[in-house]
């Protein structure tokens, strides 16, 4: 029984880009989008993270300052924390462990950049195969997140 299936990228009114998970956006509520008002106006990140520990930015910025001034196992504990507390927003948004975590949504930055923390603080204390695990998170979640994180911090 041969049958014509007709364009494979396409399926009913759904084309290719559609089919598998959706992107996840961490909400307008999320604590980051307070943090980030804080940290803009010049509040110390330590002082942001004791005000909403739920804020995965203000655990990124944690981990930079450690990572900057050469505490690499501090910078590896506050972006582990920043990311772990992203890990809980995501599934309170409806991320299933796989899809896309876009950096354009600028509420998702915070996570993104404690994942990148995460990376390169596991990768700076011998930890390579967790480094290559989060390097290959990061790019799955948006492949140009940790261009974009780089660029910013050089």
């Amino acid at each position: 029984m041969s049958q014509n299936l007709g364009n494979p990228s396409h399926i009913g009114n759904l084309d290719a880009a559609q089919l598998g998970p959706q992107p996840t956006y961490l909400p307008d509520d999320h604590p980051d989008v307070d943090a980030k008002r804080r940290l803009d106006a010049g509040e110390e990140p330590v002082d942001v993270a004791s005000i909403l520990p739920s804020s995965c930015l203000a655990w990124a910025e944690l981990a930079d300052e450690a990572f900057d001034e050469g505490r690499t196992v501090d910078s590896y504990a506050y972006a582990r924390v920043g990311y772990h507390r992203g890990l809980d927003a995501l599934r309170g948004a409806g991320w299933r462990g796989a899809g896309p975590i876009p950096w354009t949504h600028e509420i998702n930055r915070g996570f993104l950049r404690s994942l990148y923390a995460l990376g390169r603080a596991a990768a700076s204390i011998g930890e390579s195969e967790e480094a290559a695990r989060v390097e290959k998170f990061l790019n799955d979640s948006d492949p140009t997140a940790m261009e974009q994180i780089a660029g910013n911090r050089g």
